[in-house]
């Protein structure tokens, strides 16, 4: 696992656990999936991730997001 992969693993959890959330509980769950597609998008334009330093700072290797299999230059 790297830090890539463990970036989307977590966005990808909070949205689905804020889904579940808003059915089970109340629609304002919601806007923690509305926060997280907030700070994935201010992240691809900035280069800065909180949960990327995190997960950096526990000794996760650092990954290229989608290469897709092609060489990095």
């Amino acid at each position: 696992m790297n830090v890539d992969r463990a970036v989307f693993a977590l966005a990808g959890t909070m949205v689905l656990v804020s889904l579940v959330l808003d059915w089970l509980v109340s629609p304002y769950w919601l806007l923690l999936a509305a926060f997280v597609g907030a700070n994935m998008l201010q992240a691809a334009f900035t280069g800065f991730c909180p949960a990327a330093m995190i997960f950096s700072k526990l000794g996760l290797k650092p990954g290229t997001a989608f290469t897709c299999g092609t060489a990095v230059r």
